[in-house]
């Protein structure tokens, strides 16, 4: 028996190894090419469009986006008109209910010397914060006649710090103008109860409709 080695044949078996090995390896990357193919003709294609749709939707919630803020800046505007407009308003009514009060309590006011139409209204504004906060408008409603000063407080319904607000104001009015307010007067359609003590106690005379327990 001959057991000489034949290294060429072995040679020889390990090539068409090597020759089959390469042509699998080949057949699968051909394979993977042509998948790959067919998707740049069909998926790729349909990724393209998929994402062109969301850039259109994009773009189209954008412009909603755009007329959205232009209706809320013209909204905007039309508020700030709306409460300038509102604020004047206020304002308005505020001196018309005061002359109005005023009015209705004419003969206890021409009782104690004072005559409604010629209750004049003093602004000062405290530019350094002297009496109160900086820059703030400070109202008064004055009466005067034969050198006496009547500060007049008119409220539709007056309360416990309004009382003391007022009762305040008359010694922030005597520090402004040096002149001692000789009457506080508060006109009031209702009082609280507690409101309508404490201005006894404060010495201010007080005309009313009704007193609210």
């Amino acid at each position: 028996m001959d057991t000489t080695f034949d290294l060429e044949e072995l040679e020889r078996i390990i090539e068409r190894a090597i020759e089959k090995t390469r042509s699998e390896e080949l057949k699968l990357i051909a394979e993977a090419v042509k998948t790959l193919a067919d998707y740049m003709k069909t998926g790729f294609k349909e990724t393209i469009e998929r994402i062109e749709t969301i850039e259109k939707r994009l773009e189209e919630h954008a412009i909603i986006l755009q007329e959205h803020t232009k209706r809320l800046e013209e909204l905007s505007r039309i508020v700030s008109r709306l409460e300038v407009a509102l604020g004047s308003i206020g304002r308005r009514w505020g001196r018309d209910l005061e002359k109005v009060v005023l009015e209705v309590y004419r003969r206890a006011l021409e009782e104690r010397g004072v005559v409604p139409e010629k209750v004049e209204r003093f602004i000062h504004i405290d530019r350094d914060g002297k009496y109160y906060v900086k820059d703030s408008k400070i109202g008064f409603d004055v009466y005067i006649h034969d050198d006496k000063v009547y500060l007049i407080e008119v409220k539709s319904h007056a309360e416990l710090e309004h009382v003391e607000w007022f009762y305040k104001r008359g010694e922030i009015y005597e520090k402004i103008t040096g002149r001692k307010p000789s009457k506080l007067i508060l006109v009031a359609v209702h009082i609280d109860e507690d409101a309508y003590a404490r201005a006894k106690e404060l010495g201010i005379d007080v005309i009313y409709g009704a007193i609210i327990p």
